[in-house]
């Protein structure tokens, strides 16, 4: 034995890991930092990441119950401590299916308060749509109608630029107000 220690040229634990030394954790945020530090020496390793609890559920109640409490006299001292117990258990599971029908009304009361929200968002996007839509149709007519009066105003004006043209040879004909040079 202390030949393969000498071969393998280990000393101290036979696995060949090196001893750490004890480190004891006096608050929660060492603890963790020392686990942190321990998952970080080798992070090829993968994490053991714990499964979810599973949910408490209470035995489900016998079918066949075998010794009946009766009122009878003559019941034990120890009878009453059973009695006490299946009471509580009893109690425990009533309380269990509370809990889980008002669980469920809350569900289905959030599902549905997600269904009318989801509706009211539509119903608001579709009237904001149809207010863009109505939008777009006015600037769309309004586009056609100036392009109409500017071919309108075209027509108009190409027959007064001609009359303009007449009427500005007509006045060149005329004195000047005006001489430049002269004083």
């Amino acid at each position: 034995m202390a030949a393969s220690k000498e071969k393998d040229g280990r000393a101290g634990k036979p696995g060949g890991k090196e001893s750490q030394p004890l480190i004891i954790a006096k608050t929660p945020a060492e603890e963790q930092r020392l686990k942190l530090e321990r998952l970080m020496r080798n992070p090829d390793k993968p994490a053991p990441i714990p499964d979810r609890p599973k949910e408490w559920n209470p035995r489900a109640p016998p079918e066949f119950v075998r010794d009946v409490m009766g009122s009878s006299a003559g019941a034990g001292s120890g009878e009453f401590h059973v009695y006490r117990h299946l009471r509580r258990r009893e109690y425990q599971r009533q309380d269990f299916l509370d809990k889980m029908t008002e669980k469920q009304r809350k569900d289905l009361d959030y599902l549905d308060k997600v269904e009318e929200n989801k509706l009211a968002a539509d119903e608001r996007t579709a009237k904001r749509r149809k207010k863009r839509e109505k939008l777009k149709q006015k600037k769309l007519m309004t586009k056609k109608s100036k392009l109409a009066s500017t071919q309108d105003e075209e027509k108009t004006s190409s027959s007064s630029e001609e009359d303009f043209q007449e009427k500005e040879t007509e006045d060149d004909a005329e004195a000047p107000s005006f001489v430049m040079g002269m004083r």
